[in-house]
């Protein structure tokens, strides 16, 4: 088990960044939270908030308050994110560009539409 919880963000898991995506299945799945478990500071000296210890990033702390802050109000439980999610049909691809230094790559990772029926 890792020293570390999943992030609790909402779309943590759809967003298509190079370290949320793993190339041999073809999916983008969610972060582990910024800070360790039992780590009160950071190498620095700064201490971290108790969030860190849930959210790989402030946007998605903020994401997920937005979600939940009615629940919060009505003192109804949260359900506590316990496994990695994972969204599927991704694809990493490479494309050429004519620049006026030359010829350059860009990366991207894209959806990928399998269906093969006709609309």
């Amino acid at each position: 088990m890792s020293n570390k919880h999943f992030c609790q963000g909402p779309n943590c898991h759809t967003y298509p960044t190079t370290d949320r995506f793993l190339k041999s299945k073809g999916i983008i799945r969610g972060r582990y939270a910024y800070a360790k478990l039992d780590e009160t500071e950071n190498q620095y000296g700064w201490t971290y908030p108790k969030a860190d210890k849930y959210f790989c990033s402030q946007g998605c702390k903020n994401e997920w308050l937005n979600n939940q802050m009615e629940n919060i109000e009505q003192g109804r439980p949260i359900e506590f994110i316990r496994h990695r999610r994972e969204s599927g049909g991704y694809e990493k691809t490479t494309e050429e560009h004519e620049g006026w230094r030359g010829t350059y790559k860009t990366h991207s990772i894209k959806r990928v539409d399998n269906r093969t029926e006709i609309d």
